[in-house]
Formats: structure tokens, C-alpha cells, sequence
């Protein structure tokens, strides 16, 4: 009877051992099987003989010593015995065997202690894993009590022997097969590569590495990535001098030539990763900023005109998904079928081709030049005009206050987008926000004050006297609501930063400026705030042109054609008319419209001043020759 009994709890037992291995080994080939040691206070020996091959796997354990066997290795025949020196508490000691078939790896610990009974040794092709328990054998006193895989436990009872059989795979299949499953699938391979502990070629399914060591003489080295199964060329690699350590005497760069792209998806939906890959990095280091570029060449077919490509990282220490970033690397395109990338830093790099080309600027470094010539004039004639209006009149003539606002405006509006550029080389996204908000401001400002020209025109052209409004109306809507605005921008943020503009013409020469982001909140926020407000401005600026012009064409001073230019020229820049070729940015004109823009808004300071400067001429001119009447006309058109 108690016989049956002690028969029936092994069934049981063994029955909760297979269940629980096969349930830890269905996704893990890895072996890890730990418990505690039962021993006596005699000294304690590790036994352990190791076969190649792929049968069973023996744990056991006596009064004194700790046994592990069975022919379960790839290429590793090791027999020997090792002291332990410990010093148990109440007479027993917690111990784990680990077992990886990928690298011919088993390591025994004995509280704490590591012992590697068999080093890595490469990547294996067919190894012994997928444990399921075969039989085990009972004790009373010694052996292995509360035995447990992956930490799951197999039972408390004190066991004398574990046995496991194993199964034949091909482990490299197995490593891509799970690594394409995963999102850090490339992760997984250069993990397993590096401690793989060999140098030189190691091929899998998915991919080819390459080890090298560098020592204190490494001098930099280049070197052509094997070829893959149904792969013309393969990319070329140069590694610096300064990629070695200095804190370390030798250390190991692993390169690794992904043909398949499926473990790198993600990125940007409108464009195209070409097949070849390359990951490069070296162990228990992360490298960056390097005073000499890595250098590494992709060969492609070749791609049509309209197409453009750009070279790109994605940092596995950075983002866990896959993250394709232009940061840290430069296009350098050697023909049509050839493409450098040359990199300050380690990563996964690859070659991203636009398939639409889109958010392109035509002729950008002309209308640059163009801007900045018209800024730097603009900046001039606002100073100038500035201490002319300062100069001139004495009091509190609010058709004074609201041209000097104007200018104002637009002398900071020119000011900030000549410096827009240059906190980008700072690198500092701080200042790069700021400089950007700086910018949005002035831009609304200036728009601003064209409102407030615009109606203040209206009030001398109807009453022939400008309005009673106090002083404050004016600046809170020319400085104020523009500063609310931008106030609220900046706290909603990832609206301003670095903004990149490609121009059509080669669009890997990127240019950087301080503005408002490519993100959907910063798109939302221009179209309903600037291009919003410019709608406004240009629409009510040419209703109240058209008005003004229709009130004035009857006065004596119209009839001559000088006046008559520079009254109409001057009104349509003050009421901000010329802003309106911006409204038709999203239409494909002629190259015409887009110069013409440049020109004109960024020379407004410019055509402020001359208007001022000509009207100013006249009334000295009628002074001189004592004409009163026509003084007193020009001295309204100079109040507009």
C-alpha cells in the first residue's frame, strides 16, 4: 500500500515536471535549471563530464558532491572535477546550471561562484536544446531540494538526480526565425555575436557578422562585407583609428550586413528603405560624436531623377523600436549606383530613398541671397526712418505713434530672421526654440501693425483727423496680442525648433533655420494663426486700398502722377497687399512669383523709407514755392 502511494505521487511529480518544461522551454531554448543543495559539512566537490553530441543532460547531487553529465554539447568534451570552497549555512547551498546550445555555453553557480565548464565557442549551427524530463530519482537526506526551471518549481521533495533529454536543432535558424518576431530582433543577433567570443566570419541566415579586435597598434582598417546568397555587391566599411578605446587594451567592433530589411521596419510611411544594412558596435560601449567619420558604401540600382536619398541611423541604445533618425550622418553620393554615408557615431545605418518628392523650395540659395541683401537694406532704411519720425515732429501725434510701431515692427521682423540660422549651429534646442518664437512674434507684430495702419488711414481719409483711441489700444495691438499669441504657442508645445528646408535642386544640402516644426501641431497653428491673419490683413489691406484710392483720386495732389505713384505704393506696402503672393504658396507658379515675394516684403523697410523721404522732398519743395493749400494736402497724405 505504501508502496502504490510512493508510486503514485512520483507519477504525479513527473507528470508536473513535464508540463512545467515544456511550458518553460516553448519560447526559451536556453536551459536553466537551479535548487538547493542538500549536503553534508565535509568538503564539497563540482563533478562534471561533458560529451558532444545531443542525448541527455544529467544534474545530481550527493552528500559531497555536485554532478553534472550527458553528451549534450556542439563541440566541448570536458571531464574533470572542481573544489568548492563554501561555507554553507545549515548545510546546504543554492545552486543553477545554464545552459545556451547557440554558443556551446555551460556555466555552473554555486552561491554566487561562476564556473564555466564550457566557454563560448562561436555560433552553432546544430545544438542540443528543448529539454523534456526523462526520469528522475527520489531521495531522503541528500540531493536537490526545491528543483525549479526558469524559475518555475518542479517540486519541493529532495530529488537525487535530474535527467533531461534533449532534442537536435539548428540554432541559427531558430535565433533569425525568433528575431524576426521581435522588434529588437537585430538587438538579439549582434548580442549573440559578441559573445560569441571569436573573431573574424560568422554567417547566419539573416545576416553576416564580422568581428574584429583592436588592439593599442589598430591604425583603422577597411574591409568589403561577405556576400550573402543572391547579392551582387556588398557594402564596404571603413573603421577609424579613433574608434578604439583608450580606456582598454584590446576591444572587439562587431559588423553585421543585414540583406533582408524585415527586421528594421518602421520609419517614415512616404519613404523607401533600401535592402542593405549595416549595424556596427562595439562591446560594452557606446560611441559617438567621433572626431573621424565611419565611412560606409552601399551599392543599389540605379534610381530615377525624381527620387533622392539620404543616409540614416537608428540607435538600438536610444529607441527601443526602430527609429530612423538623419542626425549624425552625411550623404556623400559617389554616382548613381553608389552612396557614402559617413557617420560620427555607432548605430544600424541604411540608405532612405523618397519615393514622392515633396516640401521642396526651388531656386533656395538665390532667394536666400536675395532675402538676406533685402533684410540687411531693410534694417538700414528702418534705423534711418526711425530717427527721421523721431526727429521730425515733436508731440503725441498718433499718426507718428503708428508709423513708428511699423517700423519698429519690421526692423525687429528682419532682424530676427537675419539670425534665425545661426543658433543652429549652437546645437542647443533651447535656443533654437526661442529664436524660432522670436521670429513667429515679430512675423505678427508686423503683420499687426499693418491692421493698425490700415484703420488709422481709414479715420484720416473719412474725418481728415486721425482717431481718439489712447495710446495703449495701439501698442496692445500691435505688441500685445501678437506676445497672447505666441505666449500660448509656446505652452502647448513641439511648435517651434530646428525646421529643415530642402531645396529641389539637390536635396541633400539641407538648410536649418529656427521656426515653427514639420509636426501637425506647429502645421495647425501656422495655418490658423499666420497664414490665418495674413488672409485678414491682405484682404481687408486691398478692400481699404481700393477705398482710400476712390477717396483721394479727386484731389487736386492726385492729378499729379509722382504723388499719385508714391501714394498708391506706399499704402499697398503699409496695408501688407504684398504679403498676398504668400497666399500662393500652395499653388505651383512661375519662379517670377517667388522672387518677386523676396524682393518686395523683405525690402519693405526700404520702400517705407523712400516713400517718406519723396513726400517729405515735396512738402519742402511746396513750402519753398508757397503753396498752402497743396501743403495742406500733402500734410494729410503724409499723416497716411
Amino acid at each position: 500500500m505504501e508502496r502504490n502511494k510512493k508510486s503514485v505521487r512520483m507519477l504525479i511529480i513527473t507528470c508536473l515536471l513535464i508540463i512545467l518544461v515544456q511550458a518553460s522551454t516553448e519560447n526559451d531554448s536556453n536551459l536553466k535549471m537551479c535548487g538547493t543543495w542538500r549536503h553534508g559539512k565535509a568538503s564539497q566537490t563540482l563533478k562534471y563530464d561533458l560529451k558532444t553530441g545531443c542525448e541527455k543532460i544529467e544534474i545530481s547531487a550527493s552528500e559531497s558532491t555536485l554532478s553534472i553529465q550527458g553528451s549534450i554539447t556542439a563541440k566541448c568534451t570536458q571531464s574533470s572535477s572542481i573544489n568548492l570552497d563554501l561555507k554553507p549555512l545549515e548545510n546546504q547551498s543554492q545552486f543553477c546550471v545554464f545552459w545556451d546550445p547557440l554558443l556551446d555555453l555551460l556555466i555552473v553557480q554555486v552561491n554566487g561562484q561562476k564556473h564555466t565548464l564550457c566557454p563560448p565557442n562561436g555560433l552553432q549551427g546544430s545544438c542540443c536544446t528543448h529539454f523534456s524530463p526523462e526520469h528522475h530519482e527520489n531521495a531522503t537526506l541528500y540531493g536537490i531540494a526545491n528543483g525549479s526551471i526558469h524559475g518555475d518549481i518542479i517540486t519541493n521533495d529532495v530529488m537525487g538526480k535530474y535527467t533531461f533529454r534533449g532534442d537536435s536543432i539548428d540554432c541559427k535558424k531558430k535565433l533569425c526565425d525568433e528575431a524576426s518576431m521581435k522588434p529588437n530582433g537585430a538587438n538579439m543577433i549582434e548580442e549573440a555575436v559578441m559573445k560569441s567570443n571569436t573573431t573574424g566570419q560568422m554567417n547566419l541566415l539573416c545576416a553576416q557578422s564580422k568581428v574584429i579586435e583592436m588592439d593599442d597598434g589598430f591604425t583603422g582598417l577597411s574591409f568589403t562585407l561577405q556576400a550573402p546568397r543572391n547579392a551582387n555587391r556588398t557594402p564596404i566599411v571603413y573603421l577609424p583609428s579613433c574608434l578604439n578605446s583608450k580606456s582598454r587594451r584590446k576591444s572587439k567592433v562587431v559588423c553585421t550586413y543585414y540583406k533582408n530589411k524585415t527586421l528594421f521596419q518602421g520609419g517614415s510611411s512616404d519613404a523607401v528603405l533600401l535592402d542593405d544594412i549595416v549595424g556596427l558596435s562595439v562591446e560594452n560601449e557606446t560611441i559617438k560624436n567621433l572626431p573621424e567619420p565611419v565611412k560606409i558604401r552601399f551599392y543599389h540600382s540605379t534610381l530615377p531623377a525624381i527620387y533622392f536619398r539620404r543616409c540614416v541611423s537608428w540607435d538600438k541604445r536610444k529607441d527601443i523600436e526602430v527609429t530612423w533618425r538623419y542626425d549624425g550622418c552625411t550623404t556623400v553620393k559617389i554616382h548613381d549606383r553608389e552612396t557614402e554615408c559617413h557617420c560620427n557615431h555607432l548605430a544600424h545605418f541604411a540608405i532612405l530613398v523618397q519615393v514622392v518628392q515633396k516640401a521642396t523650395v526651388r531656386h533656395l540659395k538665390a532667394l536666400m541671397f536675395i532675402t538676406a541683401v533685402g533684410c540687411a537694406l531693410s534694417l538700414v532704411s528702418c534705423l534711418i526712418l526711425l530717427y527721421w519720425l523721431c526727429k521730425s515732429r515733436k508731440g503725441k501725434d498718433q499718426s507718428l505713434l503708428v508709423h513708428r510701431g511699423l517700423v519698429v515692427a519690421t526692423f525687429f521682423l528682419c532682424l530676427c530672421f537675419s539670425l534665425t540660422s545661426s543658433p543652429v549651429n549652437t546645437g542647443n534646442e533651447t535656443i533654437c526654440k526661442i529664436t524660432g518664437a522670436l521670429l513667429d512674434y515679430s512675423l505678427l507684430s508686423t503683420l499687426s501693425w499693418m491692421t493698425v495702419e490700415m484703420f488709422h488711414t481709414f479715420f484720416l481719409v473719412c474725418c481728415l483727423s486721425s482717431s481718439t483711441l489712447p495710446p495703449w489700444v495701439f501698442y496692445l495691438a500691435g505688441f500685445g496680442i501678437p506676445a497672447i499669441l505666441v505666449y500660448r504657442l509656446l505652452s502647448v508645445g513641439d511648435i517651434y525648433g530646428l525646421k529643415k528646408i530642402m531645396p529641389s535642386e539637390d536635396v541633400t544640402s539641407l538648410y536649418f533655420m529656427c521656426w515653427m516644426l514639420d509636426s501637425d501641431k506647429s502645421r495647425l497653428a501656422h495655418c490658423i494663426i499666420i497664414f490665418g491673419l495674413l488672409a485678414v490683413v491682405v484682404i481687408s489691406g486691398a478692400v481699404m486700398l481700393f477705398f482710400v484710392a476712390t477717396k483721394i483720386h479727386n484731389r487736386p495732389e492726385w492729378k499729379k502722377n509722382r504723388i499719385a505713384f508714391f501714394s498708391i505704393w506706399g499704402l499697398t506696402c503699409l496695408f501688407g497687399t504684398t504679403w498676398g503672393l504668400g497666399l500662393f504658396s500652395f499653388v505651383s507658379l512661375s519662379e517670377a512669383t517667388l522672387f518677386l515675394f523676396c524682393i518686395i516684403n523683405s525690402c519693405h523697410g526700404v520702400f517705407h523709407m523712400l516713400r517718406y523721404y519723396a513726400l517729405e522732398r515735396m512738402k519742402k519743395r511746396l513750402v519753398r514755392m508757397g503753396a498752402v493749400e497743396d501743403l495742406m494736402c500733402y500734410s494729410v497724405e503724409m499723416m497716411k
